[in-house]
């Protein structure tokens, strides 16, 4: 085990790096004990990535601070940022939280019968005690969900373990869709991951908290507004989970978020971010395309390498150094499950100055919309 620092603000932090073990599992089949190494870790007390049907998750037993701290330092996650717990039976919610009441009791178990195992996050009064209070941020409520893929359900019956998981990368950067993402960021300083293949949404969950016959979206995501309306008399919006807070809100909404400590995961700060310099550029298409063509030119004349991000539709009328689809406005669902990979695909090809296209904000689009906002620090230019 060796040490690596590195300097955040004027403290120095001491990274201490370990041996990641690695396990490639059949992601649709995963057999019995493909698993028993990678669920014996987490039993002990370590801290394992694995793929779920969003994203790839970093995992640690949600009841152990120990294991939970090592999830922060492996991420450098800010500690106001609370966790999502995982589970893999609705019997283990008995252990983790406290009963709703009434209305809001009776919505939650629609929810659950209708999204779980599925993309969706439920925030729930937290029993005392029953998690690590490194998992809640010191909130009374606990972010709880059931994933919908195969090798997570299999690792979180395995290991015994409600288990914390945050997306598996360096806080701030986009998160991993690959295990081959999760390698870029974090062997050496985690103990294991499980390759399970590519994940399907491409998006974390969504963030919910009930309320009567309402549900309120704290982060939208895999599950869209319009499937929850589907269940639930009303759906409203938190103010930085409103369709438009990273576009129309942009000033707004950062700042009202950093009044109060974050209520769940995406809420507060920026977030998936590439290395290079990235704009959203929103308007008529015409004028986004004259737009960014300048800024193109103007960059490469600078000697700065260009990248644009865009859809099938208009990709082929761009000329920067590195143009990205990251997929179809006719079809947002593969353009959420291609932007982390178009992201890290720029930060690999060393481009410093993006620029993105912007798309509706209806359906999955909506989340799509809130990553690519948090991408480019909220900056977009109207055209």
């Amino acid at each position: 085990m060796g040490q690596n620092k590195a300097e955040a603000g004027d403290t120095t932090l001491t990274i201490h790096l370990r041996k990641t073990l690695q396990w490639e599992v059949d992601g649709n089949h995963p057999r019995e004990n493909d698993l028993d190494e990678a669920a014996e870790l987490l039993r002990t007390g370590g801290t394992v990535a694995f793929p779920t049907e969003t994203v790839y998750g970093l995992g640690a037993d949600a009841r152990r601070t120990e294991a939970v701290e090592r999830i922060f330092e492996a991420k450098g996650r800010p500690s106001d940022n609370p966790l999502i717990v995982h589970i893999s039976d609705r019997a283990q919610l008995e252990e983790l939280t406290a009963p709703l009441e009434g209305s809001s009791a009776l919505l939650a178990a629609k929810l659950m019968d209708r999204f779980w195992p599925g993309p969706l996050t439920i925030v729930l009064p937290a029993k005392p005690g029953a998690v690590s209070p490194r998992v809640t941020a010191g909130l009374a409520t606990v972010a709880v969900r059931m994933p919908a893929h195969p090798v997570a359900l299999r690792l979180l019956a395995a290991s015994g373990c409600p288990l914390a998981a945050p997306s598996a990368n360096r806080s701030g950067r986009p998160s991993p869709t690959l295990a081959s993402h999760v390698r870029d960021d974090l062997s050496g300083l985690i103990d294991g991951i499980v390759d399970g293949g590519a994940a399907g949404v491409g998006l974390e969950s969504t963030v919910v908290e009930v309320d009567g016959d309402a549900v309120r979206i704290l982060r939208p995501g895999g599950v869209t507004a319009e499937a929850l309306r589907e269940v639930a008399a009303r759906v409203e919006y938190d103010a930085v989970a409103e369709p438009g807070a990273g576009i129309a809100a942009a000033a707004a909404a950062p700042a009202a978020a950093k009044a109060e400590a974050p209520r769940s995961p995406g809420m507060k700060y920026a977030h998936y971010a590439p290395q290079g310099e990235m704009r959203l550029v929103r308007g008529e298409q015409d004028a986004v395309e004259a737009y960014i063509a300048a800024k193109v030119r103007a960059a490469k004349e600078r000697g700065e390498r260009t990248g644009v991000l865009a859809f099938a539709e208009h990709a082929a009328r761009y000329e920067a150094d590195c143009v990205l689809v990251v997929g179809s406005l006719a079809q947002l669902d593969t353009a959420a499950q291609g932007l982390y990979h178009a992201l890290r695909e720029f930060d690999r090809q060393g481009v410093q100055r993006i620029w993105a296209e912007t798309c509706p904000e209806t359906g999955i689009g909506h989340a799509l919309m809130n990553r690519l906002s948090k991408a480019a620090g909220h900056n977009v230019i109207r055209v």
